[in-house]
């Protein structure tokens, strides 16, 4: 996958070529932002995106606000910025050492939300919506 990538999904299943493709260039240390409308599909790109490392169950942070996932030698951060209500909560949870963790990739839905804390990012995905089952994902390097 060659940068900046865009590409409208017609389906889940061209969804899951373009993360499938883009989970080809990923590697420990990076950090991922996600932006786009509710319902736009971040998290079923995440999920897509770990399903091509053997991770499976994931699900939406929205509420834990970070899931950790693992699979073979790999490590994966997913949160969740969309019920954060003030900066110094992310730092309550330890947001730099996340961001600082260079085996793990992590991957920020609602990154647009809370620019400052992010200091450190390698890719960022939108996920545009065109019509109920159309997407348009741009990737691009942070």
């Amino acid at each position: 996958m060659e940068f900046p990538f865009e590409k409208t999904a017609s389906d889940e299943n061209q969804t899951r070529e373009i993360a499938r493709e883009f989970a080809d260039a990923l590697k420990p240390g990076d950090v991922v932002l996600l932006t786009g409308n509710l319902g736009a599909g971040k998290t079923f790109f995440v999920k897509s995106v770990l399903a091509n490392f053997g991770v499976e169950n994931v699900n939406s942070p929205t509420f834990a606000i970070v899931n950790e996932y693992v699979s073979g030698k790999m490590k994966f951060y997913h949160f969740d910025f969309y019920r954060i209500n003030r900066e110094y909560e992310l730092y309550d949870i330890g947001i730099e050492d996340y961001l600082s963790d260079e085996t793990a990739v992590t991957f920020i839905e609602w990154a647009d939300l809370f620019p400052d804390v992010i200091f450190k990012a390698t890719y960022k995905v939108e996920t545009e919506i065109i019509d109920t089952d159309k997407r348009r994902i741009t990737i691009t390097e942070a």
